[in-house]
């Protein structure tokens, strides 16, 4: 596969996944693709883990540094009164940094298995599970013009959409109308019958109400707070101990605080919409600009989301692939810690340039 160019391999699949994953198109639905992952493994004879990430960090490379996701950013711009999706050069440059660490490190855990397979970290059972055994597990599907066309739709709606935003200030109802576009019109391309379509739409539905309810209950607290003029409270407190810090070092603190936070309220939305309020009148006490702010609370979601134990979608991916959570911690430690060591750095040069608008 690839005459053993592993990097050839790596690069196309990180750069596909993580551009799906930075757009908010797959995020939780990732552990579908899993098995895809880790049929490659086997095939350039690694291990499951290298399957896995190949898949899961591609994707959350992506996720965890959003450009356009409504989910996290939009929701986080939103509430801190910054026009949405400002600030889009400086993430791309993040985000392309943060894409080719990730690919760096799983490539240089692949050269690692290849010169010593012993080197693994799951030991002599490198695939725990069956997954990916056998080839027709996962049914491989040709890619036909009427699928080409609905990329190529699904793309320059998206893309219609960033341009739109920018000339014409769209806004969170106008990415809802798009979705619904995008869906109507990619199941009549794909010549569905109109109920069809609908059932497929309301399916697809479903699957967001746990986010829902978890980004309800967070909004049920924020409300809790400031009807009970609590959320001023904590605000004085955070702003008390942060005051004397400069506001780099208070950036900082942000950042590590939403981290912590987030191994208890593992969904990116529901921490957002927690953690903003509070934050966004701090930065304006502490002098940090607001896109600041809204950066730090994605950095701490993002850097533990993948070793993040209250992660649904870890532990579904780990379940399914056979990787205990002690093996897989012991690989994802060090690039958590690339991961944070770059949201410091990006952070700190952030304050020194007064990225905004505000």
């Amino acid at each position: 596969l690839c005459k053993g160019r592993v990097l050839l391999l790596i690069i196309p699949i990180c750069l596909m996944f993580s551009i799906l994953g930075t757009t908010g198109i797959i995020v939780n639905s990732v552990i579908a693709f899993i098995p895809i992952g880790v049929m490659i493994a086997r095939k350039l004879k690694l291990d499951a883990i290298f399957g896995v990430s190949l898949i899961y960090l591609g994707t959350y490379a992506g996720w965890n540094v959003s450009l356009i996701s409504p989910q996290t950013l939009g929701l986080s711009q939103r509430i801190a009164e910054l026009p949405l999706l400002s600030g889009m050069s400086f993430r791309i440059v993040i985000y392309l940094t943060f894409l080719v660490c990730t690919i760096c490190y799983i490539y240089w855990y692949a050269r690692k298995i290849k010169k010593d397979i012993t080197q693994s970290i799951l030991g002599l059972e490198r695939f725990p599970n069956s997954l990916g055994t056998n080839e027709n597990e996962i049914k491989m599907q040709k890619l036909t013009l009427q699928h080409k066309i609905v990329l190529l739709f699904s793309g320059g709606s998206l893309l219609a959409f960033i341009i739109c935003t920018l000339i014409f200030k769209w806004t969170e109802n106008e990415m809802a109308g798009l979705f619904i576009f995008i869906a109507i019109g990619a199941g009549l391309i794909s010549r569905m019958k109109v109920n069809d379509i609908a059932k497929t739409f309301m399916d697809g539905c479903q699957k967001l109400v746990y986010g829902a309810l978890i980004v309800g209950m967070a909004r049920a607290v924020i409300i809790l707070l400031e009807q009970g003029q609590l959320l001023d409270t904590i605000v004085h407190g955070l702003s008390t101990l942060l005051a004397p810090l400069s506001p780099i070092t208070g950036t900082l603190g942000m950042f590590i605080g939403s981290a912590a936070i987030h191994f208890l309220i593992s969904s990116g939305s529901g921490e957002s919409t927690m953690l903003m309020p509070i934050l966004v009148p701090l930065a304006d006490l502490l002098h940090i600009t607001r896109q600041v702010a809204v950066q730090a609370v994605l950095f701490g979601e993002g850097v533990v989301n993948c070793i993040n134990p209250t992660s649904g979608v870890l532990m579904a991916i780990l379940a399914t692939s056979g990787i205990s959570y002690g093996k897989w911690l012991k690989f994802m430690i060090p690039l958590t810690i690339i991961w944070s060591i770059l949201a410091a750095i990006f952070l700190t040069i952030g304050v020194l340039i007064k990225w905004g608008p505000f």
